[in-house]
């Protein structure tokens, strides 16, 4: 399945960077839109039940983030925490940004340019409380979390406008399952739902732009959560084992047609609630946040998709007591982690070694709590 994302020349003037407007030269032009493809940015978004907005921080070439602004979604969003992975989510291109508002039932899109955003489109999320949305090519798929549990498909238009799919709305394995995230594999051809209240994890196959399904198949450990794939197509889940202390685990599998075959199983990460998977672009390592513990955990991650502690005690970072991670991103080239800690409000910064250690770069504040979603680039 081939899909091609859209091209920054079908974009309005309007959306270039007002430092770019104000060049005068050619030259002076060129030089600056040299220095914003260099730049790095961070999103989230505040969840606020008076107006979500989608929170920016620029990045420093030392990783560190300073305040960017904020940009309102014209949406709604609950003020609570999601239970969720993929509320922000740039697609593979970066030029695009969406945006859940779970509050009122819609997903916003922006036209991303650096720390430059313009709101293109708003839409109905085809169900109640989105929490979590994918995009291949010019396909995106929501997942929501409300009402009766659904994912529903749109197409990304040329300037970013979102178009339902007919047919495309698909039920879950039940009514409420508690899901947590929706994610495309590599390839595009098939679509994975964490459900965290039934132990299940459902597999969509993409026919024609329409998702087909679900396939269900049982979780190796308690309430999965998070998860991400590596380039290979390696599926790494987190498992929060119903925040039991100590007890969330990684499990991975190998993903292909329908069937999940276990890797490794319930890796424990010795912490509590573990939540948001990443994965570096090397594939070599994996990490989760563990929201109970204030704590970030790294894998060893082998060709074959073995997963293995780096640190015997599952600390390969720390956020702080009473932090509440939950959400995390990688930049593009994997060079920095960040994590977004739900109850104080902070990003944690973090430089990944090549050993796959994890070095503190600094922390961002101001935001509400319940905020929600993280995306870099």
């Amino acid at each position: 399945m081939k899909r091609s994302d859209m091209s920054w020349k079908t974009l309005v003037p309007g959306l270039l960077l007002p430092a770019l407007v104000a060049l005068a030269g050619a030259n002076q032009a060129g030089a600056a839109d040299a220095q914003w493809k260099s730049a790095g940015v961070v999103y989230t978004s505040t969840n606020a039940t008076t107006g979500n907005e989608v929170v920016v921080f620029a990045r420093a070439s030392n990783g560190t983030l300073s305040p960017a602004g904020r940009v309102a979604t014209n949406g709604t969003g609950t003020g609570g925490g999601l239970g969720n992975q993929g509320a922000v989510t740039l697609s593979k291109n970066g030029r695009w940004l969406f945006v859940v508002n779970a509050g009122s039932n819609e997903i916003s899109v922006f036209a991303a340019r650096g720390t430059a955003l313009k709101l293109v489109d708003k839409v109905s999320s085809g169900g109640e409380r989105p929490v979590s949305v994918t995009t291949h090519g010019d396909l995106l798929y929501v997942l929501n979390g409300g009402g009766v549990n659904n994912i529903t498909g749109f197409h990304i238009g040329e300037w970013g406008k979102l178009r339902p799919i007919p047919a495309s709305t698909k039920a879950l394995s039940a009514a409420s399952t508690g899901p947590a995230q929706i994610e495309f594999d590599p390839s595009g051809d098939t679509l994975v739902v964490t459900e965290k209240a039934t132990n299940k994890i459902d597999l969509y196959r993409v026919e024609g732009d329409i998702a087909q399904g679900p396939i269900v198949r049982n979780s190796n450990g308690m309430t999965p959560f998070g998860f991400a794939f590596s380039r290979r197509g390696t599926l790494i889940v987190s498992e929060a084992f119903g925040g039991a202390p100590d007890a969330s685990a990684l499990s991975s599998y190998d993903l292909s047609d329908g069937a999940l075959n276990l890797v490794s199983g319930s890796v424990g990460t010795t912490e509590t609630a573990a939540c948001w998977v990443v994965v570096t672009r090397n594939n070599r390592y994996a990490y989760t946040t563990n929201t109970g513990s204030g704590t970030v955990s790294g894998y060893r991650l082998t060709h074959d998709g073995k997963l293995s502690l780096l640190n015997a005690d599952g600390r390969t970072a720390v956020t702080g007591a009473g932090s509440g991670p939950t959400d995390a991103a990688l930049t593009q080239n994997s060079r920095f982690l960040y994590v977004l800690n739900s109850a104080n409000g902070t990003l944690s910064g973090f430089r990944v070694e090549a050993n796959g250690s994890l070095w503190p770069v600094g922390t961002a504040g101001g935001l509400l709590a319940g905020a929600t979603g993280l995306a870099a680039n």
